[in-house]
């Protein structure tokens, strides 16, 4: 299983991308919006510069916090190093994000399931 972890909050991204698998991209992330996060997320540099960039990330919707990259942060940083100005994304919905969601957030809406 693979999963995202920012934080105390915690998604399966293969549940992820089961549900978004075959969907068209619905949003847009401009690397240069999001470089700053990447000082909190561990980034493997050999295997960025091997990640397929035509991949739409994964977005959540965070309650009360807006949107969170929660796959795709590879891409990313392969996107800032190579000057590409837009990542195409997936955004989940509220019931597919706790769907994911491992833990993290108020009981009641995914809390430790």
């Amino acid at each position: 299983m693979e999963f995202f972890q920012m934080l105390a909050w915690r998604w399966d991204v293969t549940a992820a991308k089961k549900l978004t698998q075959g969907r068209t991209p619905d949003g847009r992330i401009e690397p240069s919006e999001w470089a700053g996060m990447l000082r909190l997320v561990a980034i493997n540099a050999e295997h960025a510069t091997q990640v397929d960039l035509s991949e739409p990330l994964i977005v959540a919707p965070v309650p009360n916090g807006g949107l969170l990259i929660i796959d795709g942060w590879h891409r990313l940083r392969k996107a800032l190093d190579t000057g590409v100005p837009e990542l195409f994304a997936v955004v989940l919905t509220a019931e597919e994000e706790l769907t994911c969601r491992m833990f993290g957030g108020e009981k009641g809406e995914g809390y430790i399931r």
